[in-house]
């Protein structure tokens, strides 16, 4: 596995953890994911998007939202939904190429998610791209 993706993953499991409990001591978290990646650059990579999400968690859970049609987001499984804020994040949020943000993202759910996950994740975030590229400025 690629170091990036796999800082992805260790970001993945942090979002999960703090689904679920977020009143996980910090320090907690930068041990997990120094336990699991043991490299400066990707730890602060994986670090980095956890707090990109965590920090723009209304807006990303907006988007998906909107872009999940018949899907409230407490509905969704705990993998699935943070595998979409994790990929609404770097959509919209981060200079990650929007085909590779996407492609992360359906890999994360078909490693952890149920067989429907990468399905689904797609669809909601090419929802999204879409709609980033209708509202984007065009250059002039």
């Amino acid at each position: 596995m690629l170091p990036r993706s796999r800082a992805r993953e260790v970001a993945l499991q942090l979002l999960f953890q703090y689904d679920l409990n977020p009143a996980v001591p910090r320090p907690v978290m930068e041990a997990f994911a120094h336990d699991r990646l043991n490299n400066a650059e990707m730890e602060a990579l994986s670090l980095g998007l956890y707090d990109g999400v965590v920090a723009r968690r209304a807006q990303i859970d907006e988007q998906l939202s909107a872009a999940a049609e018949n899907w409230r987001l407490p509905r969704m499984t705990v993998v699935d939904r943070n595998v979409l804020r994790l990929g609404v994040y770097e959509l919209l949020y981060s200079d990650t190429p929007a085909p590779a943000a996407i492609n992360e993202a359906i890999e994360l759910a078909r490693r952890f998610g149920s067989k429907d996950s990468p399905g689904f994740v797609n669809g909601v975030l090419d929802k999204v791209k879409s709609k980033k590229d209708v509202t984007a400025p065009s250059p002039t």
